[in-house]
């Protein structure tokens, strides 16, 4: 019973894994499991960024604009993935195939800009990379 809230984040992430978002529905169903009140989990999925509580494309471009990124290009990558996907952040394409979401930080600030799709990072991006990359995912 002392260690419920441990196991918050990871039931989150089960959830999202299994259902690919996390619903209101999914969200009490994990507090009645772990036997927490339905605020205190909805506080863990609203506050970090790597819950979806809206549904999300086939493959989530996570993109770091925190300061270490924004200063080595992360707003050019992701006014070119806006361009080239037809879409802004928080907005997914019309086959259901790619979201483009801003996050914090990916712990990756040595090599931005950087983004995250699945558990997969991408770094040191350019334009041309992004291509490389959309195109690969588009097959």
């Amino acid at each position: 019973a002392d260690q419920r809230q441990a196991a918050v984040m990871s039931a989150l992430r089960v959830v999202q894994t299994e259902c690919g978002w996390l619903s209101q529905e999914s969200m009490s169903e994990v507090a009645a499991y772990i036997g927490m009140p339905e605020i205190a989990v909805m506080e863990v999925a609203s506050f970090y960024n790597m819950y979806d509580l809206a549904p999300v494309g086939k493959y989530k471009i996570s993109v770091c604009t925190n300061i270490s990124c924004m200063l080595r290009g992360s707003d050019e990558i992701v006014d070119h993935l806006k361009k080239r996907l037809g879409i802004q952040t928080g907005e997914t394409t019309a086959d259901g195939k790619f979201t483009i979401k801003e996050v914090e930080c990916l712990a990756a600030c040595g090599w931005g800009p950087v983004f995250q799709i699945r558990e997969k990072f991408y770094m040191q991006l350019t334009a041309e990379k992004v291509d490389q990359i959309i195109d690969e995912l588009s097959k």
